[in-house]
C-alpha cells in the first residue's frame, strides 16, 4: 500500500530492523508469542561466541548475517534487550514493538502536489530538444545535462552489467523497465510490515519480486537504465540489468536489517554497482553516545552505525560501486544542524544537538559511497540538497520544482525528473494534498487535470507504462548510478570463467575525473528568498572550481565518462 499523502494512521516502534527475515528466512518464522530483536555483535567476535551470548541473554537466532555479524533474534524474556547489550561481546539489541503513530512522508520529491493548481499550469513549459529516441525523452532535461544522449551512441550500456537497485522495489511490468529487468539476481528482503505498509497483499507478506508498492523504487530504476526502445523514455544506461534489491518498506522506510542483507547479498551476486537513495531509519543521524538520547537508543545506534559500515565495506571490497542521495534536509554535512525529525518512527522526535565527529547520516557518509547533491535545470543545486566538502562527491540533475525564478518554468513539475512509475500507485495517490480523486482512475486513464504532470505510453498490444515527475537527491542519484554503470560497461573485464566487471575504486576515480567542473556561485552565500525559502535554506559554497561544497568534483558527464580513456595505471 502506498503511503504517499494518506490520512491513515500507522502503528509503529522505534527499532534498528523490523523484519523475522534474514537471508531467505520466511517471515513466519518467529513464534508468535516470542517479541522479535536485532542484535550486532562487537568487532573481532566469533560467529559462535556471538551466538552464545545471545543465548546466554534469553535469545534464540532466527537468522544471521556473518559477513556483518548482525543476528535477527526471537525471546520471550522483557529484559532480554538490556541483558544482551550488557554482554560485553555484543554491541546492542533492538525490539520491535508499536509504541507510536507517525506516518513517513516525503514532501520534497512530491512538492507540486502541494503547489496550487494556478502554480502547476505551465507544466510542460520547461521541456528540453534532447535526444527523441523515445516519445518523451524531449522531457529528459537531466539526459541532455550530462550528456547522456551523446553517450549512448559510444557506449549504450552492457547487458553484462548489473545495477542493484536498493529501494521498495522495482515494477517489472513497465514496458521500459521489462526489457533490462534481471529476473534471476533480484530480491526482495523487505517482508510487508502491516503497521507501516498496511494489509499485506499476500499471504507470506513478501510481495514478489517485479513490484513495487511504493513508487520510489521504480523511478529510480527508469533513471537509471529505461528501455531505448521506442516506448515511453530511456534511461542514462539503457541496456545494462536492472537489478530489484528491495530493502526498504511499501511505506518509505528502511531499516537496517533489510538494507544490510540486501547490501551483502549484492557482494556475493557480483553487482557492479548499487544505488542507495534513502538514509536508514529511524534516526536521521546516528550517534554513538548523543547525550540527548537514552542509554538504550546509544546503543540502538551504535548497532546501526557498525553493521552498516561492515556491509558497505563488505560490499565494495566485492567489487560494488556504491552510489548514495546526498539527502533533502537543506544542509552542510559537516556542519549538521539540531535535528528535529527523530526518531521518525516510533517515539515522537525530539531535538538533538548534533556533533559531526560521532554521528553519521547513513549510508551517505558511511565508507565507499560516492554521495551525490542534486541541481536544477538551471545548474543551480537545488535548495532541498545538502551539500558540504566533507561528504560531497558530485552533483547530477534531481530536479528543482522552484528553478527557473522570473520565467515561465518556475514552479513547474517539468523542473523535475520524470521517469517509470507504477500503475497501482497512481490509482492510489491523490492529486493533490487538497484533491483527493486518484491520479489514474481504475480503468488506466490519466486524471485530465493533471495530464502534464502524468503520462501514459502503450504498446500496440495495449500494455502500457506510465510515468511521473519527481525532484530529489533521490533523482539525483541514480543519474550518477546510471554513469557508473557505463563506466563499468565501457572499461570493465572479465573476471574468472563467468564473471565481468571493474575494480569500484577505479569506477569511482574515472567518475570524477570526467566529471564536468562547476565553480561555486557568486555570492558563494546562495539565498533562496525569491523561491519562498526563509534563511534556513541559505547555503554557503566552499572551495574551488576542482572540488567544491556543492558540486563536489562537478556534474556527472556521461559523454565524457565513455570518450575518455582510462588512466595508463587504471587497473578494471
Amino acid at each position: 500500500m502506498s503511503k504517499r499523502f494518506t490520512a491513515r494512521t500507522v502503528a509503529t516502534a522505534a527499532v534498528l530492523a523490523l523484519t523475522a527475515t534474514g537471508l531467505g528466512v520466511p517471515a513466519n518464522a518467529v513464534p508468535s508469542n516470542s517479541r522479535t530483536f536485532t542484535v550486532v555483535a562487537e568487532d573481532g567476535v566469533a560467529t559462535d561466541t556471538a551466538v552464545a551470548a545471545i543465548r546466554a541473554a534469553g535469545g534464540t537466532v532466527v537468522s544471521r548475517s556473518d559477513e556483518v555479524g548482525m543476528f535477527q533474534v526471537s525471546s520471550d524474556r522483557a529484559d532480554f534487550a538490556a541483558r544482551a547489550t550488557a554482554a560485553p561481546t555484543l554491541i546492542g539489541a533492538a525490539e520491535q514493538k508499536a509504541i507510536g503513530r507517525k506516518p513517513k512522508l516525503d514532501r520534497v520529491e512530491q512538492e507540486h502536489l502541494t503547489a496550487a493548481a494556478g502554480a502547476r499550469a505551465a507544466a510542460g513549459a520547461a521541456a528540453k530538444k534532447g535526444a527523441k529516441l523515445d516519445p518523451l525523452d524531449d522531457k529528459l532535461w537531466g539526459l541532455e545535462m550530462i550528456r547522456a544522449d551523446k553517450a549512448r551512441k559510444i557506449e549504450p550500456g552492457d547487458r553484462r552489467v548489473t545495477v542493484g537497485v536498493l529501494d521498495t522495489g522495482v515494477d517489472a511490468s513497465n514496458p521500459d523497465i521489462a526489457p533490462n529487468f534481471n529476473w534471476s539476481l533480484s530480491r526482495n528482503f523487505a517482508p510487508d510490515l502491516t503497521d507501516v505498509d498496511g494489509p499485506c497483499e499476500v499471504p507470506s507478506c513478501l510481495d514478489p519480486v517485479g513490484t513495487d508498492d511504493g513508487g520510489h523504487g521504480t523511478h529510480v530504476a527508469g533513471t537509471i537504465g529505461a528501455a531505448a526502445n521506442g516506448l515511453g523514455l530511456s534511461g542514462v544506461a539503457p541496456n545494462v540489468s536492472l537489478v530489484e534489491l528491495k530493502g526498504g518498506q511499501d511505506s518509505g522506510y528502511f531499516f537496517l536489517d533489510p538494507v544490510v542483507n540486501a547490501l551483502v547479498y549484492a557482494g556475493r551476486s557480483g553487482i557492479d554497482v548499487v544505488n542507495m537513495s534513502f538514509y536508514v531509519d529511524p534516526w536521521l543521524y546516528n550517534c554513538t553516545a548523543n547525550p540527548a538520547d537514552s542509554p538504550e537508543d546509544q546503543a540502538e545506534q551504535r548497532a546501526i552505525i557498525k553493521a552498516m559500515k561492515r556491509a558497505l565495506i563488505f560490499a565494495h571490497n566485492k567489487g560494488v560501486t556504491l552510489v548514495g542521495a546526498l539527502g533533502n534536509n537543506n544542509e552542510d554535512l559537516g556542519a549538521p544542524r539540531t535535528d528535529t525529525t527523530s526518531p521518525d518512527y516510533g517515539a515522537d522526535p525530539y531535538d538533538r544537538p548534533i556533533d559531526n565527529e560521532s554521528c553519521w547520516d547513513l549510508p551517505t557518509e558511511g565508507p565507499h559511497v560516492i554521495g551525490v547533491s542534486s541541481v536544477g535545470p538551471s545548474g543551480k543545486k537545488s535548495d532541498f540538497s545538502n551539500y558540504g566538502t566533507e561528504q560531497i562527491s558530485i552533483a547530477a540533475p534531481g530536479g528543482w520544482f522552484r528553478d527557473g525564478f522570473g520565467t515561465d518554468t518556475h514552479r513547474t513539475p517539468a523542473n523535475m525528473i520524470l521517469s517509470t512509475y507504477p500503475l497501482k500507485v497512481l490509482q492510489e495517490e491523490p492529486i493533490s494534498a487538497t484533491i483527493p480523486d486518484p491520479r489514474v482512475d481504475a480503468d488506466g486513464n490519466i486524471d485530465p487535470r493533471i495530464a502534464s504532470e502524468v503520462f501514459k505510453q502503450c504498446k500496440a498490444n495495449g500494455e502500457c507504462g506510465y510515468y511521473t515527475y519527481l525532484q530529489g537527491t533521490s533523482m539525483a542519484s541514480p543519474h550518477a548510478a546510471g554513469v557508473a554503470a557505463l563506466i563499468v560497461s565501457r572499461y570493465g573485464k572479465a573476471q574468472g570463467r563467468t564473471g565481468f566487471g571493474m575494480s569500484p575504486d577505479q569506477v569511482e576515480q574515472h567518475l570524477y575525473r570526467t566529471a564536468a567542473e562547476h565553480a561555486c556561485p557568486e555570492p558563494r552565500l546562495q539565498q533562496y528568498r525569491n523561491e519562498g525559502r526563509d534563511e534556513t535554506y541559505d547555503a554557503y559554497c566552499a572551495g574551488g572550481v576542482n572540488f567544491n561544497g556543492f558540486y563536489g568534483y562537478g556534474i556527472v558527464d556521461a559523454y565524457a565518462a565513455v570518450k575518455t580513456p582510462l588512466k595508463p595505471n587504471a587497473r578494471p
